[in-house]
């Protein structure tokens, strides 16, 4: 890969302020484009209607800006390849699903993860997607009543992307080095839309990553099982993949990983508790190994 070449991207979430892990992979994202002379991509992933909030969108940019990132294409200053709001890429989405369901990979499916986890008889971390046991495979091939082109027309199915049972997807990521999952044992058949009439965050990342030529994709290690998700989508699509690298996880002091609700960590509020964007870093180093 060429330095020319060489494009990232942030892509938070409008549903909650940013924490410090959030920071610390951005800001690996941004050093590791510096490095290349790339450039850098802000999307905001705020395809999920109900929990993103325009308030946090612009706190986002905003809180982002403090810390002393820099993107050189984005909502707030535009680009060759957007919009760059995921609410705004519907039709992108729309025509992904339509190239996916005339292939014969998808099927629509009933179940709720309730509906999975008692088919399963076993209990399943509450942040993990239980592998689908394939209850609704046997509807491979059916449409919805009214379905063509349009994934939610019957708004009680969900659209689950088949995937090659026992097939291992192997990938090379930049931090953690060899990965291998196999499908239909680490991951079974998942969502790529949902019955609210929302792309699944695999699908829409996928179809905005190659959109944006983006050339690597830097995110928490949280999302490694989803990487081998991604691929299948890649080749089902025809879509060359970019390369990954996947950041470890910051944790509290209670040894759980950070997410929005760790209010006392979030930039916000460090923010107004006084401490400097140069403070921040400080502490973003003291517990970095992302590089």
């Amino acid at each position: 890969m060429s330095n020319a070449q060489y494009r990232g991207r942030l892509a938070p979430s409008p549903t909650g302020y940013l924490h410090i892990g959030h920071a610390r992979t951005f800001w690996t994202a941004q050093q590791r484009a510096a490095d290349a002379r790339g450039v850098l991509v802000l999307r905001s992933d705020d395809i999920d209607s109900v929990r993103a909030n325009m308030a946090f969108a612009d706190a986002m940019l905003e809180d982002l800006r403090w810390l002393g990132l820099r993107w050189q294409e984005g909502p707030d200053c535009g680009g060759p390849f957007g919009p760059y709001e995921q609410s705004r890429r519907r039709p992108f989405y729309q025509a992904a699903f339509a190239q996916l369901q005339a292939a014969g990979w998808l099927y629509p499916c009933r179940c709720t993860r309730k509906d999975v986890l008692n088919a399963l008889h076993a209990p399943h971390a509450a942040d993990e997607e239980p592998v689908y046991p394939g209850t609704c495979r046997s509807n491979a091939g059916v449409r919805t009543p009214d379905s063509a082109n349009q994934p939610a027309a019957n708004r009680r199915w969900n659209w689950r992307f088949r995937v090659p049972d026992g097939e291992t997807i192997e990938f090379v990521d930049g931090y953690f080095g060899r990965q291998q999952f196999v499908a239909g044992k680490d991951f079974g058949d998942f969502v790529v839309w949902r019955h609210d009439d929302v792309p699944s965050y695999q699908l829409s990342v996928v179809v905005d990553d190659s959109a944006m030529q983006i050339t690597e994709v830097v995110r928490g290690a949280d999302l490694l099982l989803s990487t081998a998700r991604q691929l299948l989508l890649y080749r089902a699509l025809g879509r060359s993949p970019p390369s990954f690298y996947h950041c470890p996880l910051l944790t509290d002091d209670a040894g759980v990983r950070l997410a929005k609700r760790h209010d006392s960590l979030s930039l916000r509020t460090l923010r107004e508790q006084g401490l400097t964007p140069e403070m921040v870093r400080e502490r973003m180093n003291a517990v970095s190994t992302c590089r």
